[in-house]
C-alpha cells in the first residue's frame, strides 16, 4: 500500500522558500490543539501537550488505516501559534507571559468519531494531563506571508524580521498570531538544518 503525504497535497503552504517571503492563501484546515501559557522551554504543559498530540495523531492514523477507507498516510508535523497578553505584539524575549496553542493538522478524511475513538483508545492506555485540554477543530487564517527558516529556534529572529519588514514593504499589517511549523525531527537532524515555517496571517493596510 502507497503512502500518502498530505504535506504534498499542501505543498505551498508547508513548503516555502528560505531566501524569499511568499505570499499564500490558507484554507479552512482541521487541527487537534491544545491552548496554554508560559515559556515553551520551562513549562512542563508545553512538553505535555506535545505528547499528548502525537499520541492522538499517531492512534488517528491507525484507525484511518483499519477504516473502510484503508489510507496510509504520515501524520502531520507539529505547529504553534504564539501571541502576547495584549494581542497586540509579540515580545520574543518575554516567553514566560506568551500564550500558545500547540496543534497538528488532520487530513480531512479524519472526523469527530474517529477524533472520539482516538482519544477513548489513548485513555485507556494512558494518563495525559493534558488529553482533556485537546479540541479538533477548524481553522481558517486565510491571506498568510510565510518564510522557511534554517536552524535553531534561537536563531530565528533575523528570519520573523525580515518577514514583518516584507510585509510593511507590501503594503499589509499583521492579522493574527506568529505562527511555526516545525519540520524536522529535531532528534535526527543537525541543529543547523532544522527546517521551521515562520508564517504571520496578514491583510491590507487601511489608509
Amino acid at each position: 500500500m502507497e503512502q500518502v503525504d498530505p504535506k504534498n497535497e499542501l505543498k505551498h503552504l508547508y513548503y516555502p522558500g528560505i531566501d524569499r517571503v511568499e505570499i499564500v492563501d490558507v484554507p479552512p484546515l482541521n487541527y487537534l490543539m491544545i491552548d496554554g501559557r508560559g515559556d515553551p522551554n520551562q513549562e512542563p504543559a508545553f512538553r505535555d501537550a506535545i505528547e499528548a498530540l502525537f499520541a492522538i495523531s499517531y492512534t488517528l492514523k491507525y484507525i484511518v488505516l483499519q477504516s473502510e477507507r484503508g489510507i496510509d498516510y504520515l501524520v502531520m508535523p507539529l505547529e504553534g501559534m504564539f501571541s502576547s497578553p495584549d494581542d497586540k505584539s509579540f515580545d520574543r524575549e518575554k516567553k514566560g507571559e506568551w500564550l500558545w496553542t500547540l496543534m497538528m493538522m488532520q487530513p480531512d478524511y479524519v472526523d469527530g468519531r474517529m477524533y472520539a475513538a482516538a482519544v477513548e483508545a489513548v485513555s485507556r492506555k494512558k494518563e495525559l494531563s493534558a488529553l482533556p485540554l485537546m479540541r479538533f477543530d477548524s481553522m481558517f487564517e486565510g491571506m498568510a506571508a510565510q518564510i522557511m527558516h534554517l536552524g535553531l529556534f534561537a536563531q530565528e529572529g533575523p528570519t520573523i524580521k525580515r518577514l514583518h519588514e516584507f510585509i510593511e514593504e507590501q503594503g499589509y499589517v499583521l492579522n493574527g498570531r506568529h505562527h511555526e511549523i516545525y519540520l524536522s525531527d529535531i532528534r535526527k537532524a543537525s541543529p543547523d538544518m532544522w527546517r521551521t515555517v515562520i508564517r504571520q496571517p496578514i491583510k491590507k493596510a487601511e489608509h
